[in-house]
């Protein structure tokens, strides 16, 4: 089914920037968040958000958490898309019903059809985030498509994740400690990945 993505079904989703062609997908926790991603709607139904552990029972009964971490990669998404003016896009931007294409089915196909990927961790989503989602990629991509990955955390972030998409994958990891920072870092990154592109070094994916 991860097929039925492409990069023209990405892009015909996004609007206009300077560098229309480059896809740059950007993961972050809020999806693990939302009930209605990870659920079916029976799972849902049945849940009891008291049956879950401490730490994520605080996280659910507290939305703010979801929305610092969409917002965070909103910004994120919005710088990049002015300057250098890439093709940034969340997965909500796409919109593609789970019912449809499962999320690591969407997810990898999202990685693969995109110039770059950029998994980010902030602080106050670590424990809950990406690190599945992320490790099914890893798995399925690493080996062909790892010059293209990128996990920025923030400095007082620390997983079992990380760890191992350096270790095991040889992935770029960078640390962050404002959001500045995290820009500034996945802006360079664009640049390397553009002038690999334009010197054969990667295939460009046009």
């Amino acid at each position: 089914m991860s097929g039925d993505i492409t990069r023209e079904r990405i892009s015909d989703r996004l609007g206009a920037v300077r560098y229309d062609r480059f896809l740059f997908y950007v993961m972050g926790p809020y999806k693990s968040f939302n009930l209605n991603y990870v659920l079916s709607e029976e799972e849902r139904s049945e849940f009891d958000v008291e049956d879950l552990p401490g730490p994520l029972r605080r996280l659910f009964q507290n939305k703010d958490e979801v929305d610092r971490a969409q917002a965070l990669l909103r910004r994120v998404q919005g710088s990049l898309r002015v300057n250098p003016g890439v093709n940034a896009f969340l997965a909500l931007d796409v919109d593609i019903d789970t019912d449809e294409i499962d999320a690591a089915t969407q997810s990898i196909a999202f990685t693969r059809c995109s110039n770059a990927t950029a998994f980010v961790l902030p602080f106050f989503g670590h424990n809950f985030g990406v690190g599945e989602e992320a490790g099914s990629i890893l798995e399925a991509l690493a080996p062909s498509h790892g010059d293209r990955l990128i996990f920025a955390h923030e400095e007082s972030v620390t997983s079992a994740m990380i760890r191992s998409a350096r270790v095991r994958w040889d992935l770029r990891v960078e640390t962050y400690e404002t959001e500045a920072e995290l820009v500034r870092k996945l802006r360079y990154f664009v640049g390397e990945i553009m002038q690999r592109e334009r010197r054969g070094d990667l295939d460009r994916l046009d």
